[in-house]
C-alpha cells in the first residue's frame, strides 16, 4: 500500500469532492487540514508518503525539499501550473508531477466582488448595521462611468473586462505584450504604457502571470501614478505587488483602499496589519476556492493517481 498524503486541505473536503473508492486497495489517504510553519514539520508528517496532493502554491515545494523527500514517486496539483513547485529539481529527483483543469470565472467573480464591495463600502456599512451604529454612513463610488484599467487581458483579464463594460464602465489595458488588435477584440483600450494607465484609471486590477518581469512590477514608484481616489484589485499574486510600497501608501492616503486576495505570506499571521487596515477589503485567497473548482481538481487528481499506477501518467507539468 502506498501512502498519499492532502496538504493544505483547509476546509478538509478532499475525500468527499471526489470518489476515491478505486484506490483504497493501492493507497492510504491521509487528509492534512492544517500548514506547516517550518519545512522540518512538513518533512515529518510526509516522509512516509509515495504521493502528494498540493492545493494551487499553498505549500512551495523548492529543490531542497524534494531532496528530503526520497520516497516521493507522484506530485500533483490543482491546475496546470503551480510556480511553487521545482520541476527540474522534480525531475531531478525522479518525481512526476501532474495538474488538472481549473476554471477562470471564480477569481473574475470575486474580483468583481471585492471591487463593489470597496466602491459601496460594504463591510463597514454592514458593520454598522449589524452594532446598531450610524444608519448610512457613507457615499458609495459610482462604477458607470468610471474607468477599469486592467493589468493583462488573458482568460481572466478578459472576463473581467466583459463584466465592468456591462456596469457601463471604461476598460483600459496594459501588458508588455497586448497589441492594439487583442484589445480591440475585447472592446477594449490599449493604454501605451504602465503608467498612462495607472494615472487614468479609477480602478486598477491586476491579472498577469507571475514571472521575472511581472515581480514587484507596482512599486512604490508606480503606486506614486494612481489617483488618490483610486482603488487597486490584486487577485493575481501578491508578489506582483510590493507589499511594503502599498501599505504605505495605504496607510498614507496616497490611494483610496485596496482589494487583496493574496498576500506574501499566508495563511496571514494573527498581527499582520491586512487584516485591520480600514481601507483594505482582503480575502483569504478565495479567488479559485469554489465547489465547481473543487469537483474539477479533486476528480481529476484520483484520475491522475490512477494513471501514474497504472504507468501512464495523463497531465504532466514540465
Amino acid at each position: 500500500m502506498l501512502t498519499c498524503a492532502i496538504l493544505d486541505d483547509y476546509q478538509g473536503v478532499g475525500p468527499t469532492m471526489a470518489d476515491w473508492s478505486g484506490l483504497t486497495d493501492r493507497l492510504v489517504l491521509r487528509d492534512l487540514r492544517t500548514t506547516f510553519a517550518t519545512q522540518d514539520a512538513l518533512v515529518d508528517a510526509i516522509r512516509d508518503c509515495e504521493i502528494v496532493v498540493m492545493m494551487r502554491e499553498r505549500t512551495p515545494f523548492p529543490a531542497a525539499l524534494f531532496a528530503r523527500l526520497p520516497r516521493l514517486k507522484l506530485l500533483l496539483t490543482s491546475g496546470m501550473r503551480n510556480a511553487s513547485i521545482d520541476l527540474a529539481a522534480a525531475k531531478a529527483h525522479g518525481v512526476t508531477v501532474c495538474g488538472t483543469a481549473s476554471h477562470p470565472e471564480p477569481p473574475v467573480e470575486l474580483t468583481f466582488a471585492l471591487i463593489l464591495g470597496l466602491a459601496r463600502h460594504l463591510v463597514p456599512e454592514v458593520q454598522a448595521l449589524r452594532s446598531g451604529g450610524p444608519w448610512q454612513g457613507s457615499v458609495g463610488t459610482d462604477l458607470a462611468g468610471r474607468r477599469l484599467g486592467l493589468l493583462g487581458l488573458g482568460k481572466t483579464g478578459a472576463r473581467v473586462a466583459r463584466i465592468a463594460q456591462a456596469f457601463g464602465m471604461q476598460v483600459s489595458a496594459w501588458s508588455r505584450n497586448l497589441t492594439t488588435e487583442r484589445a480591440e477584440a475585447e472592446g477594449v483600450a490599449l493604454a501605451p504604457s504602465l503608467e498612462a494607465l495607472l494615472e487614468a484609471s479609477d480602478v486598477v486590477s491586476i491579472h498577469l502571470v507571475l514571472g521575472d518581469r511581472t515581480r514587484g512590477l507596482i512599486d512604490a514608484r508606480a503606486l506614486s501614478r494612481m489617483r488618490p481616489d483610486a482603488l487597486l484589485i490584486n487577485t493575481s499574486r501578491a508578489a506582483i505587488v510590493d507589499e511594503a510600497a502599498l501599505l504605505a501608501a495605504l496607510r498614507a492616503g496616497a490611494i483610496a483602499g485596496a482589494g487583496l486576495d493574496v498576500f506574501e505570506t499566508e495563511p496571514l499571521p494573527p498581527d499582520s496589519p491586512w487584516r485591520t487596515l480600514p481601507n483594505v477589503l482582503a480575502t483569504p485567497h478565495l479567488g479559485y476556492v469554489t465547489e465547481r473548482n473543487y469537483r474539477t481538481y479533486f476528480p481529476e487528481i484520483v484520475e491522475d493517481i490512477g494513471a501514474f499506477l497504472d504507468g501512464a501518467p495523463i497531465r504532466v507539468l514540465t
